[in-house]
């Protein structure tokens, strides 16, 4: 039986290209440097991204890790927002393996404000506080929107008068500026170093990467080796690397549409709240006034009817990726109706 997938991005299937290169790649030892299938795939993303250097890491939350540790001391506060994915859903690795934490601005309402940065940086004449060591920001925001240049910009200017660096949680950045019809580089040069992943929507089975200063990847290339990411003949995984930097970035608009579309669709079905305007990359996010039995059988129910969706953390968020065709957005509302008519109160909805 084929499922739709609407869980994530995470859960893209490499495509044949991927898969005919992998087998194909010529491999080296990536520790000693000699991977040059890596090393295409390193040089490449520096070039896309703007940046002098560039590392392929096992998994985002491992770059966002390495990039934590290379720019902080321990003892450090790294200012980040309440909601970001550093601070939610990387298992509190920044105070783990950086032993740093978190300041939030009080009125962070995803996008972080400028002003309210500037306020809360402390240096080396505060003695009663922890030095600010690291400003993180993010592009693909946690409840689908995406962070203004402008507003990045401004955050990273005042970063600089402060001698603070930025690192960019930039997971979906090729998301993020396929909707902002930008070029990435516009993105990237407000920050020092970047982490962006090849594994959602960009299909990659594995890998992730950072990019910021030579130095910057020379002291990373080191703290990888510490978290146990040194991959060997890694050129198996970098090939597909590869063409989701080439080719898979591209194609993002059509999952973009395919949101837009099921968003749509979900928000004309009954009991449902969707702020359409925040769709603007492939998540969606609403809520749901169902019956209390109806919202925890929702997992099993739409798995049932061919279609995986996640439990709601207060709130539902559907994903679309390259798995997820416009037909498959209908099947997966259509399988929502026919789950609401045998739910009371909602036995009549059509």
């Amino acid at each position: 039986m084929r499922y739709i997938d609407v869980r994530s991005d995470t859960v893209t299937q490499p495509t044949q290209e991927m898969r005919d290169a992998m087998r194909l790649a010529v491999v080296g030892d990536d520790v000693w440097g000699d991977d040059p299938t890596v090393n295409e795939l390193e040089e490449l993303a520096a070039e896309r991204l703007g940046k002098q250097a560039a590392l392929f890491v096992a998994s985002g939350t491992q770059g966002n890790a390495v990039c934590m540790m290379a720019h902080t001391r321990r003892g450090d506060a790294v200012l980040m927002g309440k909601n970001c994915h550093i601070a939610a859903h990387e298992a509190g690795s920044y105070a783990m393996l950086a032993g740093v934490s978190p300041v939030f601005p009080l009125d962070d309402d995803e996008v972080l404000r400028p002003e309210s940065m500037r306020s809360l940086i402390r240096g080396k004449s505060d003695f009663s506080n922890a030095r600010t060591g690291l400003i993180c920001v993010e592009n693909a925001l946690s409840n689908g929107n995406v962070s203004p240049v402008l507003n990045m910009a401004q955050i990273y200017s005042i970063a600089q008068e402060h001698g603070v660096p930025v690192h960019l949680d930039g997971a979906r950045i090729f998301n993020a500026v396929s909707y902002l019809n930008i070029d990435v580089k516009e993105m990237t040069k407000s920050c020092d170093s970047v982490m962006c992943c090849l594994s959602k929507g960009l299909c990659a089975p594995v890998g992730s990467i950072v990019a910021g200063t030579r130095d910057f990847i020379a002291q990373a290339r080191r703290l990888r080796k510490v978290l146990g990411g040194g991959m060997r003949q890694a050129g198996i995984l970098a090939a597909a690397g590869i063409i989701a930097l080439e080719k898979m970035a591209l194609r993002l608009p059509e999952d973009h549409e395919n949101a837009k579309y099921l968003a749509a669709r979900l928000k004309a079905l009954p009991g449902v709240s969707l702020n359409e305007s925040l769709v603007k990359t492939n998540m969606i996010f609403f809520t749901a006034d169902w019956p209390e039995s109806v919202i925890q059988s929702f997992p099993g129910e739409m798995d049932r009817r061919g279609v995986k969706a996640a439990a709601p953390d207060g709130m539902f968020r559907f994903v679309t990726n390259n798995g997820v065709s416009r037909q498959d957005c209908d099947t997966v509302a259509d399988a929502i109706l026919d789950m609401l008519k045998i739910a009371p109160p909602y036995p009549y909805c059509r």
